[in-house]
């Protein structure tokens, strides 16, 4: 990675964002269970943070991927995961094949607005039942006239709640089999027969999670992403973004949960010494600390060959492993240090330690990961059939 001085503009942009606009609200968002989504992405919208990679004609910067990944990873200077979370929602993994499959009319009506901060978005991929098999899923879309009916639910939906639409992947044919059955439509949340259910979650709790069913829920058939049957394909790409995203995201959070614990073990005393001075625990910062930094280089290259082009799914793949197990660790290995301060609600080590064990889970589990990686591998054993 080149860094350009652009680059450094929009990741100081993000830092001062966040120590204005987030981090002095935090510990009250996360009590309430919520943020003001809204409010919060129009001050990002009119800042141009929204549509960074996206086309200038939709209100975008028109700028490569690699300017998102800078703001991920400025992102990471936010006192919680669920705000940034909910951000990277909206740029990353929401939107991407709309703004590369979709029609010039669909990206005016719902892609404009959502990087001017005036729409927030969701995606809705999962279902109770399915989790990270894509291919499983229930949720139908049946033509009738010009319209689609929908069926079904989805589950984990980050900004649920409060989305003005969703990009749902819904079953839209019997044939084809589980790969060429499905389709990304638009759904406008305001429309009728959709219900949702607040989740409660054991971290990320700035972040509105909900479930959601939809009961004869009728779309136009205009509000389809690109081709029919393409739905699965086009989810795959957004999970490279997707991945690639949440690691860069996890960087600095990573950085700083280290820098907290240097600077409290060198003050914290014990046995006449302070518990930085453990050779154990400066070894073991160091090696997390080195650990980060593969993280990074990792990202890095993987961003870089995506903006070059390239299909980079075993290395978005590696990173997202890689960035999960990490994640936990850190925290794990840095709450230890703290003591019984660490297992305190409001210390920033219980809040990372609490956030963090979703990333080993959303946009694909651990366990996915490996299979994926596996089967480019070339190791993953055939199905017997």
């Amino acid at each position: 990675m080149k860094f350009t001085p652009e680059h450094e503009q929009i990741a100081d942009t993000v830092r001062k964002f966040v120590a204005k606009e987030i981090n002095p609200h935090v510990a009250e968002w996360e009590a309430a269970q919520e943020f003001p989504s809204h409010a919060l992405f129009k001050k990002l919208g009119d800042l141009g943070l929204l549509g960074i990679k996206y086309p200038t004609e939709y209100g975008g910067m028109g700028l490569d991927f690699s300017y998102s990944m800078v703001m991920a990873e400025a992102l990471g200077e936010a006192n919680c995961g669920g705000v940034p979370m909910a951000i990277g929602v909206q740029t990353d993994m929401a939107t991407p094949a709309l703004a590369r499959f979709g029609s010039d009319e669909l990206k005016r009506e719902f892609l404009a607005p959502t990087i001017a901060g005036d729409y927030v978005a969701c995606l809705g991929v999962s279902e109770a039942g399915g989790g990270s098999d894509v291919a499983a899923v229930k949720t139908s879309a049946r033509k009738d006239g010009g319209d689609y009916v929908i069926d079904g639910s989805k589950m984990w939906i980050t900004n649920g709640l409060k989305a003005d639409w969703c990009c749902l992947l819904a079953n839209t044919s019997e044939q084809g089999g589980p790969h060429r059955n499905k389709s990304l439509i638009v759904v406008p949340m305001d429309a009728k027969g959709i219900t949702k259910q607040k989740i409660r979650k054991i971290g990320m709790d700035a972040s509105d999670t909900a479930q959601l069913f939809f009961d004869k829920v009728r779309v136009p058939q205009r509000n389809l992403i690109g081709q029919e049957g393409m739905g699965f394909t086009f989810q795959m790409l957004q999970f490279q973004e997707e991945r690639l995203w949440g690691a860069a995201s996890s960087l600095r959070s990573l950085d700083r949960l280290i820098d907290q614990t240097i600077e409290y073990t060198r003050q914290r005393q014990a046995f006449g010494k302070s518990i930085l001075d453990n050779q154990v625990v400066h070894y073991r910062l160091a090696e997390l600390r080195t650990e980060v930094e593969a993280l990074r280089a990792l990202t890095y290259r993987a961003v870089e060959m995506y903006v070059g082009g390239k299909d980079v799914t075993k290395l978005a793949s590696m990173a997202k492993l890689k960035c999960g197990r990490l994640s936990r660790e850190v925290a794990d290995s840095c709450l230890q240090y703290w003591g019984g301060m660490g297992f305190t609600w409001d210390n920033p080590i219980s809040q990372a330690y609490r956030d963090s064990r979703l990333v080993s889970i959303g946009g694909g589990a651990d366990e996915v990961m490996l299979g994926i990686i596996c089967k480019l591998e070339g190791t993953l054993p055939k199905a017997v059939k």
